[in-house]
């Protein structure tokens, strides 16, 4: 394989890799703490979109707990976002680890 043909190939991985973390920004995980009384939702990208905090977990007197449980529930997101990213990314890579992409 000459060269130039590898440059090219780079290129269309390159526009593939583009393409999937667009279609990252649209899918969405959902991470969860203390029992589903606290959901986050991330989106492929890894940015928090929207929270859900139970009712019953707003009182004053538990809102130490709840702080605990909204960054549990983003950590979980997050984690679970970047674990779909690496799927998504290995499906194109074939699951060659390339650096910058994985």
């Amino acid at each position: 394989m000459n060269i130039a043909e590898m440059m090219k190939q780079a290129k269309e991985l390159q526009e593939k890799m583009g393409s999937v973390q667009a279609d990252l920004a649209g899918k969405s995980v959902i991470g969860s703490a203390g029992g589903g009384m606290v959901t986050a939702t991330m989106n492929g990208k890894g940015e928090l979109v929207g929270l859900k905090i139970e009712k019953e977990m707003i009182r004053p007197e538990e809102a130490e707990m709840l702080q605990d449980l909204i960054v549990a529930a983003v950590s979980d997101g997050a984690r679970k976002a970047a674990e779909l990213g690496r799927s998504e990314i290995s499906k194109l890579t074939g699951g060659l680890k390339i650096p910058g992409f994985s």
